[in-house]
């Protein structure tokens, strides 16, 4: 049986997310959570609570065993981008642009 968060429109870059994922992807839900919980980056705690999240779901099922459960897939789509102005010398401009993330878990059992 299968559960799933879905966290949208995450303020941090995909390719930073993404990296992260890979770290716990294919992992045990209870040693993906303590890795996060030491890694020193801003999107490890957004994939933790998505996480979370998505055990919080698979209890909702009577069937569903919680410490048998594995992420099977997380995957990171980028959402809308923030363009920004910043100025700079001699009075032009550049563009910055904030890119916000689409956070998939889908966890199953072993």
């Amino acid at each position: 049986m299968e559960s799933r968060a879905v966290a949208k429109y995450i303020r941090v870059s995909p390719q930073k997310t993404r990296l992260v994922a890979d770290v716990v992807r294919g992992m045990n839900v209870d040693k993906a959570i303590t890795t996060l919980k030491f890694m020193p980056k801003k999107p490890a705690g957004i994939l933790r609570q998505v996480i979370e999240s998505a055990v919080a779901n698979a209890t909702q099922d009577d069937q569903v065993d919680v410490d048998n459960l594995f992420i099977k897939k997380i995957f990171i789509d980028g959402g809308p981008s923030l363009k920004r102005i910043r100025p700079r010398a001699m009075g032009r401009a550049t563009g910055i642009i904030k890119r916000t993330s689409h956070i998939t878990v889908i966890l199953d059992e072993v």
